[in-house]
């Protein structure tokens, strides 16, 4: 069974800080991009990051470039979102999501296209002004 298992969410001022974890099981981790969407009420889903775990490339949302830090344990099949400078706009729910060999540079259009492979159950990310 396929699971992506997120933790680390909740209520903090802005300026403040908070990690993400995603724990994966079920699928081959290394032949996948495993990252971040994030949808605030009202708001379209936007892609936040996203990491490949075979050679470590990356991709950051113009959003949160210099604020975020993905990184990923493949001892543990866990990637994390360390989030910092946090924002009132920052609020929103964080959707963990795997796709199967994914072109960084398209993170964010997977989501809109419906093509990512595995979703989370979401965690939700409140900052305060």
């Amino acid at each position: 069974e396929v699971q992506l298992v997120e933790s680390g969410g909740g209520l903090v001022q802005a300026g403040g800080s908070l990690r993400l974890s995603c724990a994966a099981s079920g699928f081959s981790f290394d032949d996948y991009g495993i990252g971040w969407f994030r949808q605030a009420p009202g708001k379209e889903r936007e892609g936040v990051s996203c990491i490949d775990s075979s050679d470590g490339s990356t991709y950051y949302a113009d959003s949160v470039q210099g604020r975020f830090t993905i990184s990923s344990d493949n001892a543990k099949n866990t990637v994390y979102l360390e989030m910092n400078s946090l924002k009132p706009e920052d609020t929103a729910v964080y959707y963990c999501a795997a796709k199967l060999a994914p072109l960084m540079s398209s993170w964010s259009y997977y989501g809109v296209a419906g093509t990512i492979d595995y979703w989370g159950q979401g965690t939700k990310v409140t900052v305060s002004s």
